[in-house]
């Protein structure tokens, strides 16, 4: 408790996101107190905390009343857990929030995310809905209500909008994406994103202003046949004229995170795949916030044959990988090859800092229970006026075809018998 008094001395001291909250996105990147805060808090972080922080386990046996004593608990105390998924419920949340804050070394907060992706409890048009209504105000809103209700129950982080361009009605995922068009889908991406986050003046500016995290990153739904988690092989033009560009609207919409794909991409899974997660996302596009991976998508790559957990783990941070979700390669393995020179301490410190800033930009370190007032989740979920958007905006979905003497069918002799054809 002495060591958390003394780091809110600190952050205090330093002003931290005063000043900051509801400025443009660069300047959310680009700002001294946010940097000097992080270099003295990084200062002071052992290496197992500065992996903990890339080190997401969803929320396992953490249940109400549990917080301190479950599996996942000791690990947040020990800050070796940089955030938690499918955790759902404000008091909850607060509790294990609690548990970070106040009962690990350096009270650093923890992320909490969950996959709103049409809605939290006011449901919505599935995505492949809401693109029918080709209305991108109605999508805006859609987003805007869900992150209302997800921050009212103490999430801070969503991991939507899915991007993925499909063209093969075969993949089972279609339906959470945006069709088939690259231009409408990346419309519809910058009005979510910005219904989530906020833009301009507006961007986190308040506790109802969740993050974004744009998926599959990339050209997850264009495995070959259809299949999901297949190989993808495709030209460079076709990958940027008619996949790629729905990611790079949520880049320029200021999407504060990505969460990396299963397939492989020239032969290389995406999680490992450097051209893709520093060349292109970073280097190209310009992206500053951190990249998660999908659920066991470290595990997975060694079915790919690359390599054991330690390879691919050490693997996917090189390529850019910030965060583990699950698979606990990342805060498991790359202690070892840190010291075998299999990756470097800036590697280390760079995916670290990225998971700092958004916890920063998000207004974590102000206040770390922002996201937690049991009163608004009481007011804000569901409500009579959420229910009649969502109903107005699903019968803008709608596609109504005309009936032109087409029904009722008519029996016409052995019409309706399978006929064989030689």
């Amino acid at each position: 408790m002495q060591v958390n008094k003394k780091m809110k001395k600190i952050w205090l001291t330093i002003g931290i996101v005063a000043g900051m909250m509801g400025t443009p996105l660069s300047a959310q990147y680009d700002h001294p107190q946010m940097d000097r805060f992080i270099d003295e808090l990084m200062s002071q972080m052992t290496l197992e905390e500065k992996l903990g922080q890339l080190n997401l386990p969803s929320s396992g046996d953490i249940v109400t009343g549990q917080a301190q004593s479950s599996d996942i608990g000791e690990k947040i105390k020990n800050g070796q857990v940089g955030g938690l998924f499918n955790i759902k419920g404000v008091e909850q949340i607060r509790e294990v929030q609690r548990v970070a804050v106040e009962e690990s070394r350096l009270g650093i907060p923890l992320l909490f995310g969950m996959d709103v992706i049409h809605g939290y409890e006011t449901m919505f048009p599935i995505p492949l809905g809401l693109a029918a209504t080709w209305d991108m105000e109605a999508v805006e809103q859609s987003a805007r209500i869900a992150a209302i209700e997800a921050s009212a129950d103490g999430i801070c982080w969503t991991f939507s909008p899915m991007v993925d361009i499909s063209r093969d009605p075969r993949w089972g995922r279609f339906s959470e994406g945006n069709g088939e068009d690259p231009f409408l889908g990346g419309e519809i991406v910058k009005a979510m994103v910005k219904g989530y986050q906020g833009y301009g003046p507006t961007l986190y500016a308040t506790n109802s202003h969740i993050m974004a995290c744009v998926k599959h990153y990339a050209l997850y739904g264009a495995g070959e046949a259809g299949r999901d988690y297949n190989t993808v092989d495709m030209s460079r033009n076709r990958m940027f004229n008619e996949y790629m560009y729905p990611y790079q609207a949520a880049v320029d919409a200021g999407v504060g995170s990505v969460m990396a794909s299963f397939n492989e991409v020239d032969g290389v899974p995406a999680t490992a795949n450097k051209w893709l997660m520093t060349d292109v996302l970073r280097d190209q596009w310009g992206f500053r916030g951190f990249v998660v991976t999908d659920y066991t998508g470290i595990q997975e790559m060694v079915d790919h044959g690359i390599g054991d957990l330690q390879t691919v783990s050490a693997r996917a941070l090189k390529a850019g990988i910030d965060m583990d979700m699950v698979s606990e390669g990342l805060p498991g393995t790359l202690a070892k090859s840190l010291a075998e020179g299999k990756v470097s301490q800036q590697d280390i410190d760079q995916a670290c800092r990225r998971i700092l800033e958004a916890k920063y930009i998000l207004g974590l370190f102000d206040d770390p229970y922002k996201f937690c007032d049991v009163n608004w989740a009481k007011t804000e979920i569901y409500t009579e006026a959420h229910r009649a958007v969502a109903r107005k905006i699903a019968s803008e979905s709608f596609v109504l075809l005309k009936n032109e003497e087409v029904l009722p069918l008519k029996k016409a002799g052995n019409d309706c018998r399978r006929r064989t054809f030689g």
